[in-house]
């Protein structure tokens, strides 16, 4: 995190600094540091992964007795060794084995071109004092997250929210345009929700001078031909998987990996474990009391998840863990809030964080780095609503069109109609999905199947995946747990989005690349298993806690939120008499209701919906 003011000696606000960067004390638990100039400040809280010694930050570069480069970075470069050889060569010299000094070195190099070599997932502010420049840089994906806040004089930034609004020149206000962002699942690139915060959009260079803010992308998903036949394409994904993992295996602590029993994750598992050898991969997976004997098949979920991850542990040898969770915790006061804090912004996912959190939690006492088959559905087209011809034909996010057609619930109209009005939610995501499809590359002549195929995998991969890649990095760095994403490198996404539907289908299920590219390494139970999403509990009981905390604020004539609510729609959620789903409109409408208003009570949000 950081502040530039090209108005204000830095050197003298180190009190700013030090407040700013305690707030991410989950993130980095293992060390912390300050470093001034005299027009810019960083800080930085450090988890240590790579070089444990020598790697603390701020990190800077000196000359003549100078400060001539300095970064405050966050993540992982998986081509570090091969930059560090390709520098040493061209006359660099090291005195740490970590890949921060690598960045530095390679941006006093090739300048800010030097991002297009980097290979990982990365969100870091570089202070170059000879020029004077700011440079805020994302990974092509948005893996890692970087928010900024544009002041008179300068930019205050950090990887959360929260860091920005410690600022003290930094209000926390959501208006209109805030509320309609949090709550339409549209996921506007560059959005901060909180007014004036903007967030680094995946791939994105900006650059902070005093002349003032200017954005480049250095990277963009692009049409091109795909030359490869089916089985030369079968095997490009298995050889950039059997790559892509070994890389990220790479660390100086203990590295797991999550294990759902599906296609994606289990492909992980089972390659991280051919990778290891000798040693064991460690497996984690998150189970509910009940959930398999009581489980309840629906339009998402046929079956669930623990026969199948029982059999990948068996399969590959892990030495694997059940994260097994109950109805109360996942309710627990303390636990929410947690999930809250973290987060920065109220959710209607409920369950489906807290539940991330907690297994978290747990894998962080015994790991420190943890792979994750995140993205694949997005990357292969995995998500069930692909192939249904109602959703890809629906005028919208196929995710909100999945959930009106997979729902028999009743519509639920959360907002009270003033609110409503001032918002025009509908208005809004027709907006943002007609911007979506106009940021499109299509080939010359592509029509049909394989043009509107392709703007879903585009929306999925530049929209959908950040919702997901933003839970799990919250959920996860709350704990100082780094989780990894094999299925967001670069080299993967680009290839993938270029093959042509019908041979991502080609035996007629979805994820017909990556199951073929995978098989031999996976037993037969998950290759000819249907995908299945991230579990959520059916426990009737949580539901009846939900119900009952959400009766309890809005009968609460105090409560922040119940000037939002309509009345109809309270009635409808405490009502009862259905068997919601996690996707329902009224378990999303308890969650959301009980998230916003804890959020307005214990937050110094101010909200203006002029």
């Amino acid at each position: 995190m950081g502040w530039v003011d090209y108005r204000r000696d830095l050197r003298h606000e180190g009190a700013v600094l030090r407040a700013m960067t305690a707030t991410m004390s989950l993130r980095g638990p293992d060390a912390q540091g300050i470093w001034l100039d005299e027009h810019a400040g960083f800080g930085h809280r450090r988890l240590a992964v790579i070089d444990l010694d020598t790697g603390d930050q701020p990190m800077t570069v000196r000359h003549d007795g100078a400060t001539i480069v300095a970064v405050t970075y966050s993540g992982e470069i998986y081509n570090y060794r091969e930059l560090r050889t390709e520098l040493r060569g061209l006359g660099h010299e090291f005195r740490t084995a970590s890949d921060t000094e690598v960045l530095l070195r390679a941006y006093l190099q090739w300048g800010a071109s030097f991002v297009e070599r980097l290979n990982g997932m990365f969100a870091f502010g570089l202070w170059d004092p000879r020029e004077q420049a700011l440079l805020l840089v994302r990974d092509r994906m948005g893996i890692k997250p970087l928010f900024y806040y544009p002041t008179p004089d300068g930019v205050v930034f950090a990887s959360e929210p929260k860091g920005v609004l410690a600022h003290p020149q930094v209000p926390a206000v959501l208006d209109s345009d805030g509320l309609r962002e949090l709550v339409s699942m549209v996921k506007t690139p560059g959005h901060g929700v909180y007014r004036g915060l903007r967030e680094v959009r995946p791939g994105e260079l900006i650059r902070i001078d005093r002349s003032g803010v200017h954005a480049t992308r250095y990277w963009t998903l692009v049409a091109r031909e795909h030359p490869d036949d089916q089985a030369t394409t079968v095997r490009t994904v298995r050889e950039l998987l059997d790559d892509i993992v070994g890389r990220q295996l790479v660390a100086d602590v203990p590295v797991g990996v999550l294990l759902s029993g599906g296609l994606d994750s289990s492909a992980i598992t089972a390659l991280a474990a051919k990778a290891l050898g000798a040693e064991r991969v460690r497996s984690f997976a998150v189970d509910f009391v009940g959930q398999t004997d009581n489980f309840r098949a629906d339009d998402l979920r046929e079956t669930p998840d623990t026969p199948f991850v029982h059999d990948v542990a068996q399969h590959v040898g892990a030495d694997h863990t059940d994260i097994v969770l109950d109805s109360p915790a996942l309710m627990d006061g303390l636990y929410r809030s947690a999930v809250l804090t973290a987060n920065d912004l109220p959710s209607a996912l409920g369950d489906m964080y807290t539940s991330l959190y907690l297994l978290f939690r747990a894998v962080r006492e015994r790991s420190t780095v943890a792979l994750s088959g995140e993205s694949a559905d997005e990357v292969f087209g995995g998500y069930r609503w692909f192939h249904d011809p109602e959703v890809v034909a629906a005028e919208t996010f196929p995710w909100l069109a999945a959930i009106q057609v997979h729902t028999s619930e009743p519509d639920l109209q959360l907002f009270t109609p003033d609110v409503a009005g001032a918002l025009d939610l509908d208005g809004y995501r027709a907006a943002a999905y007609r911007q979506a499809l106009s940021d499109v590359d299509h080939l010359p002549g592509e029509s049909g199947t394989e043009r509107r195929m392709r703007e879903m995998s585009h929306l999925h991969l530049t929209r959908f995946v950040q919702i997901l890649l933003d839970r799990k990095d919250r959920m996860s760095m709350a704990h100082g747990l780094e989780v990894r994403v094999p299925f967001c490198d670069h080299r993967l996404v680009e290839y993938v989005y270029n093959a042509p539907w019908h041979l991502k289908t080609f035996d007629g299920r979805e994820k017909s690349l990556l199951r073929a590219a995978t098989a031999d390494v996976l037993p037969a139970s998950v290759v000819a298993r249907r995908k299945s999403p991230y579990p959520s509990t059916q426990d009737p009981a949580y539901e009846n806690m939900l119900r009952t905390r959400t009766r309890a604020v809005l009968s609460d004539p105090n409560s922040p939120v119940r000037a939002l609510i309509d009345d109809k729609a309270a009635h409808q959620l405490v009502g009862g008499g259905y068997e919601g789903s996690s996707l329902g409109n009224l378990r999303r409408g308890m969650e959301m209701v009980l998230s916003l208003d804890e959020w307005l009570t214990r937050t110094p949000v101010s909200l203006r919906l002029d």
